[in-house]
């Protein structure tokens, strides 16, 4: 029978094992803030969540956003978020409202699966959303990808298991 070292039991191997826990975190941290950077969006990916805009995108399908320049245009596919809710949207623009005023927009969206606009889901006394509500516009998508995500969070066990298993495989590395 043999027996493996703990990688963390000596002091230079915490040191390595803490230092590559670091790198990876912080690597990780950079990839992110470097897409906010180029898509000028507070969160360049993000999943869709639920079936309102079947056919679409489906539930797990993965966006990836860009803000951009120009202002929200009929047809157009956005995530929002609503003030009061951390869990953005994605629906599409059905209308835009542009003020004689200024540069004001006025913005009314629809789930393409959903029979009705989207006034119910806003925040209360709230009828249109404006450019400030907007997180990005889709450019792109990978179907299914996100499903990992929502199954842990449906399942949160499934998740700290995941966790433990992987900090184990980190703790008993034979490096």
């Amino acid at each position: 029978m043999r027996l493996y070292r703990v990688a963390w039991a000596t002091a230079p191997g915490l040191r390595h094992t803490i230092c590559t826990a670091g790198l990876v975190v912080t690597s990780a941290l950079i990839i992110w803030k470097t897409l906010m950077l180029v898509t000028g969006s507070e969160s360049p990916v993000v999943v869709v969540l639920s079936g309102s805009m079947e056919p679409g995108f489906r539930r797990g399908d993965i966006l990836f956003l860009n803000m951009g320049s120009k202002p929200a245009r009929t047809g157009e596919i956005v995530v929002f978020n609503i003030d009061g809710r951390d869990i953005p949207i994605v629906h599409r623009v059905i209308k835009v409202h542009e003020r004689a005023e200024g540069n004001h927009l006025d913005i009314l969206t629809k789930g393409d699966n959903n029979y009705g606009d989207d006034r119910l889901l806003y925040a209360r006394g709230q009828e249109w959303l404006h450019m400030k509500h907007i997180m990005g516009r889709a450019i792109g998508y990978l179907p299914y990808m996100g499903m990992v995500t929502i199954i842990m969070n449906d399942y949160p066990m499934l998740k700290y298991g995941l966790i433990a298993v992987l900090g184990l495989l980190v703790i008993t590395s034979k490096e």
